[in-house]
């Protein structure tokens, strides 16, 4: 017997500051979130399977903090427009600036996370959604089909 429409999903935090280049709020100063990331992974199991599971959650949480957190967490994330000056510095001076070929918005670094995410599980397993909580009150999702 095979159940369809299997979904698990799996919460993680992490903290990281970016700034908007070009933007013409407050975003575009240097400032930090405590990120909530909402990794859902979509895919079928077979009753009585010797696992009885899609995917292990412990698993799960090993993929997303290798592609994701170890490298997000603590980081200060600019787009690589920035000015080159200001990037050398701040490499200079501290060990977690990444320079990202993109604006680091909530739906670029969605996008980003997807392509990190999907290569690394297993087979059978697709990823089903990303959600990106970048304040209480403000978040973005990415679903695939």
């Amino acid at each position: 017997m095979t159940t369809s429409n299997l979904f698990l999903t799996k919460h993680f935090t992490f903290e990281m500051a970016h700034a908007l280049l070009g933007y013409e709020g407050l975003c575009k100063n240097i400032h930090g979130h405590s990120y909530q990331l909402e990794v859902t992974v979509a895919g079928e199991t077979v009753a009585g399977a010797p696992e009885g599971m899609m995917m292990d959650f412990h698993a799960l949480k090993e993929v997303v903090q290798t592609a994701v957190v170890d490298i997000f967490d603590h980081s200060l994330v600019l787009s690589d427009q920035a000015d080159a000056e200001l990037i050398e510095v701040l490499q200079k001076n501290f060990e977690r600036v990444r320079i990202m070929p993109y604006q680091p918005t909530t739906e670029n670094l969605l996008a980003d996370f997807a392509q990190r995410i999907s290569p690394l599980l297993p087979h059978g397993v697709k990823l089903y959604s990303l959600r990106l909580h970048e304040t209480e009150s403000s978040c973005g999702e990415l679903k695939f089909s």
